[in-house]
């Protein structure tokens, strides 16, 4: 075996579907051992930052100007450096725990296989592979030998994947999502024999991690309780499609009834579709000629689809629009109480872009659907149609004539600003800005459009994780914190710069840390107000 040590700047790993740099990946997640504390996050110095989703008012596309390749990442040649800073309050337990108690530190030898396709180095273990900076160092120098755990703990370099390509057996994911849990790649162990002790513990923390995931997901009966504890903080991106799929309920929690339920949901949408357009579920055409349908619902979505998360290559394609519109169609014409409503073309793209992620090895954000296969397409088209109606269904009065679920969450979120920050309140009141304006559309749309998609997908782990209350109840505590965020701007400026201000708000550069402290915030006005409904009574006590 070769002894050649690997440069974590230029070697490339697998991860989420996409190669990347084995030293941005190592920076993404890092962690050190505080002694006070246990195991905390790492902040790490990044330039690359999620952007803002938004249009209307909160139009922000992604800033134009000469970036490098590597923008973002360390230079080639430079040592990482972690700046070591305070994190976000972690409500949950799992990054803290101690590595010890999930995995046994054992020797790890590489194994030699080889496919028609290449020869792949892989690193396996009796148990989950946690390793220490000596044992990385000496992995180079081991004998193969082989180990019955290749298919879940193993270690592939893989080369980059071209552009379009699909998942390896892809096929079986369509049929099963539990067939992902035996394919997550994980970086080849020799990319770090020249890591730090921070850069080790961080791989060692996101294999921990997933392995919790999987102990549960990999259950004949999964337990949703546990699942949901460990999503609060959020899910894998490896483990986000199945674990949305269970959390809503649409994918069943048994292990038996799963090929069939989906089989037969699939065919359900399937059948759906041809009967609204009279075509097949991936047919492209002028569906507006087709007399059949209903010309004011189509026309309005017709009109909305294209101004969809607009800065995102995903959205901008063909394939994609057209799965987006039969969507929504298809939603409309099943729920006439409601029927569609601008707003509902936003909380559709985090499930189509989530599902997606599930078969594709490219960057999702600019990936075409249209390079799927057909029946890939149309799975992907299908489930992504079941979860937002479970997660419509829910929500539903937000979408009814006068939208009374919104005035209420409207309503409450005033109450409950005027507990949490009576200073700012008075200020709104003052300035005669009324709470309709500008937080309407934080309850139509989730928020989506004043966030980044990548961050929305972040905070519904978190609403999922909540349960059936997630995406109403939880959802005003996120939005008060997220006002709250702002009081001291706020605070300073009158009823027009007020509006331009929350109608564009300075998110553009938010990341995953931004949006768990938002979450964090929001637990702890749950924790103090839920339940409590004197709190949020005009006129209750102080």
């Amino acid at each position: 075996m070769s002894s050649k040590k690997f440069n974590l700047h230029q070697e490339m790993v697998q991860l989420d579907g996409r190669s990347t740099p084995a030293a941005a990946f190592l920076k993404s997640s890092a962690r050190y051992l505080d002694q006070n504390q246990g195991y905390r996050p790492i902040m790490l110095s990044d330039d690359s930052k999620p952007f803002g989703a938004g249009y209307s008012h909160a139009d922000i596309l992604r800033a134009s100007g000469p970036k490098s390749k590597n923008t973002g990442l360390l230079e080639t040649g430079t040592s990482a450096k972690l700046e070591r800073k305070p994190t976000y309050t972690d409500l949950d337990d799992d990054w803290d725990a101690s590595l010890d108690g999930d995995v046994m530190s054992l020797g790890i030898k590489p194994v030699t296989s080889s496919s028609s396709a290449q020869s792949v180095t892989s690193y396996n273990s009796t148990s989950p592979p946690l390793i220490t900076s000596s044992q990385a160092s000496s992995i180079a120098q081991s004998e193969p030998v082989h180990s019955p755990h290749a298919d879940l703990y193993t270690f592939s370099r893989r080369s980059s994947p071209g552009v379009g390509s699909l998942k390896p057996q892809y096929d079986r994911i369509v049929k099963d999502p539990a067939n992902s849990l035996h394919m997550i790649y994980q970086p080849d162990v020799s990319s770090i024999i020249d890591a730090s002790p921070a850069e080790v513990e961080l791989l060692n923390a996101r294999i921990a991690r997933i392995n919790k995931f999987k102990r549960v997901l990999q259950s004949s009966n999964v337990d949703i309780s546990a699942l949901r504890n460990l999503a609060w903080s959020g899910i894998p991106d490896e483990l986000r499609p199945m674990s949305w799929q269970l959390l809503l309920g649409y994918l069943p929690s048994n292990t038996d009834r799963r090929v069939s339920t989906l089989a037969r949901k699939r065919k359900e949408y399937s059948d759906g579709v041809r009967q609204a357009f009279g075509l097949s579920m991936s047919g492209v055409g002028n569906m507006s000629a087709n007399s059949g349908i209903d010309q004011a619902v189509w026309h309005q979505i017709s009109i909305d689809v294209p101004r969809t998360n607009p800065h995102l290559k995903l959205y901008s394609y063909e394939s994609t629009q057209r799965a987006l519109e039969r969507i929504l169609y298809v939603w409309a014409i099943r729920h006439p109480a409601s029927g569609y409503v601008q707003g509902i073309n936003d909380l559709v793209t985090p499930f189509f872009q989530v599902f997606l992620s599930a078969y594709v090895d490219a960057d999702v954000e600019s990936y075409d659907p249209g390079r799927l296969p057909k029946d890939v397409l149309d799975v992907v088209e299908a489930d992504t149609f079941w979860c937002l109606t479970k997660l419509l269904d829910g929500i539903q009065d937000n979408y009814i004539f006068a939208q009374p679920g919104i005035q209420r969450q409207v309503a409450a979120l005033k109450d409950l600003t005027q507990r949490i920050d009576a200073a700012l309140a008075r200020h709104l009141q003052q300035e005669n800005v009324e709470f309709i304006q500008f937080s309407f559309r934080w309850m139509n749309c989730l928020l989506m459009r004043e966030v980044s998609v990548k961050n929305t997908i972040r905070m519904w782990d978190t609403y999922m994780a909540e349960g059936s209350t997630g995406f109403s109840e939880f959802h005003l505590y996120v939005c008060a914190a997220f006002l709250v965020k702002w009081s001291a701007q706020i605070q300073t400026m009158d009823f027009q710069e007020i509006m331009m201000f929350l109608q564009s708000l300075p998110t553009q550069d938010w990341g995953e840390k931004d949006i768990e402290l938002l979450l964090s915030e929001a637990y702890m006005w749950q924790s103090l107000f839920k339940n409590a409904t004197a709190h949020l009574r005009p006129g209750g006590p102080s």
